[in-house]
């Protein structure tokens, strides 16, 4: 598996965090399939996932777009992870799929026991335990046959899967095409992209001190521009015609921003519909086929909303279409200046 996972630097992590900054952690499972132990069997891998979870998102998204449905089987996470009086104790992720959400006050039809191990285990926690780690972090790619986690960093999952997708049982396109000159491109779009929107959104909606909050506010909206001058020359992705691992990368964030980020991340300096080649975009990438069953704008609401204070989910956005339906919509993209 060529190609490396752009990661947040840890050094002096517990200090920043002190200070008020959101600092990512490491993910601890790096095994890829293609090793000795984790061959490229069609049927042998599972995903679990939470659909409000952005990384997450990658991995259902790859899974979708290389049509690997079929061959590898998924659960599905609430939304909304342990409260403080369970039993097990809080911010656990838990396969449950009974539980309520508020935002619809019924169950929500997405959500899944754990079927992945065979044991039908509540917590994500517990999966992590069978191996004695004390991670509970999603997503994970688990081999059935092997009863082993493989890999529990999203960004070398969506790579992992496209290596492989034909001996999986996949059909897609190549996200990552053998071509170096193409290769650097998207390596270099993907840390721009990492640093700025993905974990960019985090750094400014979870950070407790002003000034963090306002240099990745900044740093957010400029990458935005810059990638929204990238498309005006009419391309359809951002690499130029192919759908690529980039592209991938940049939808969940753009995904979530109007209806989540630009309220809950506190980036509220404009609106994707404000970019209408980025708009444009989004629209193009949702119409792929898979990608609308890939998450849950429902999830993701109660994810992020229902772990707030109070709780309470906002309804909206409602104008000038709600959401995820605007998606299906690229006209409604407002001209700039």
């Amino acid at each position: 598996m060529s190609g490396k996972s752009v990661e947040e630097s840890q050094a002096d992590a517990v200090a920043r965090r002190a200070s008020g900054e959101f600092v990512r952690g490491v993910s601890g499972f790096r095994h890829a399939i293609g090793d000795a132990d984790f061959p490229a069997e069609p049927g042998r891998y599972h995903l679990f996932v939470a659909f409000n979870c952005p990384w997450c998102h990658r991995a259902t998204l790859a899974r979708n777009i290389l049509g690997l449905q079929g061959s590898i089987t998924l659960d599905v996470a609430f939304p909304n992870r342990t409260g403080k009086a369970d039993p097990v104790g809080p911010n656990l992720w838990e396969f449950t799929p009974t539980r309520i959400a508020t935002l619809t006050g019924e169950s929500l039809p997405e959500c899944t026991v754990e079927t992945g191990t065979g044991r039908g285990l509540r917590l994500a926690k517990e999966i992590y335990a069978l191996e004695g780690s004390g991670e509970q972090s999603l997503p994970v790619l688990y081999d059935k046959v092997a009863g082993r986690i493989v890999n529990n960093e999203s960004a070398e999952i969506i790579r992992m899967l496209n290596t492989h997708a034909s001996d999986l049982g996949g059909d897609g396109p190549d996200l990552y095409p053998d071509d170096p000159a193409l290769r650097a491109e998207i390596d270099a779009l993907n840390e721009q992209i990492y640093t700025a929107i993905n974990n960019g959104a985090y750094k400014a909606g979870f950070s407790s001190d002003q000034t963090v909050y306002s240099a990745a506010f900044r740093a957010y909206f400029a990458a935005l521009n810059e990638l929204e001058a990238r498309l005006s020359d009419g391309r359809p992705y951002l690499t130029g015609e192919s759908f690529t691992e980039a592209d991938l990368r940049l939808f969940p964030t753009l995904y979530r921003h109007d209806p989540v980020y630009y309220v809950r991340m506190k980036l509220n300096g404009a609106r994707i519909l404000d970019y209408p080649n980025l708009w444009r975009w989004l629209c193009r990438v949702y119409a792929f086929p898979g990608v609308a069953d890939a998450n849950s704008l429902v999830h993701c609401r109660q994810g992020y909303f229902g772990r707030t204070w109070n709780g309470v989910v906002p309804l909206g956005p409602l104008f000038p279409e709600s959401y995820p339906e605007a998606y299906l919509h690229p006209e409604l993209a407002l001209a700039r200046g």
